[in-house]
């Protein structure tokens, strides 16, 4: 499994970006899939997820304005991100479990939970 990211950038505050995941060795209908992110001093945090019947979640701070989809054709993992603040500056990071659902147990998976990550792409908003 390889994930590598991309579409970091700066923007101002109010601006939008889309991010990509190049998912390889990874087949949707058989992994759970996430985007991730931390900001510096800050521990990794849960921004959205998506996995094989394409449910999603979106944590509290971003709903509404950020949404998660995959392209199964490119095998591609996306993140649109409209009206970005400075709060959400971070590295943004890809990445996927060998699950069909993104939770077990009645509890969804935590960071640790997932195996594969790619790289990182830096998103910085400005005010």
């Amino acid at each position: 499994v390889q994930l590598v990211e991309s579409g970091g950038g700066s923007v101002q505050s109010g601006g939008s970006l889309r991010l990509s995941c190049a998912a390889s060795g990874v087949t949707f209908s058989r992994f759970c899939m996430g985007w991730f992110r931390q900001a510096p001093g800050k521990e990794r945090e849960g921004v959205a997820t998506i996995d094989s019947d394409a449910f999603t979640t979106y944590a509290d701070s971003v709903k509404g304005r950020f949404t998660i989809s995959q392209d199964k054709s490119k095998n591609l993992l996306n993140l649109q991100m409209n009206s970005l603040k400075p709060e959400d500056t971070a590295m943004y990071y890809c990445a996927a479990v060998q699950s069909r659902y993104c939770w077990s147990g009645g509890r969804f998976y935590t960071v640790d939970r997932y195996d594969y990550w790619g790289q990182g792409t830096q998103v910085t908003v400005s005010s």
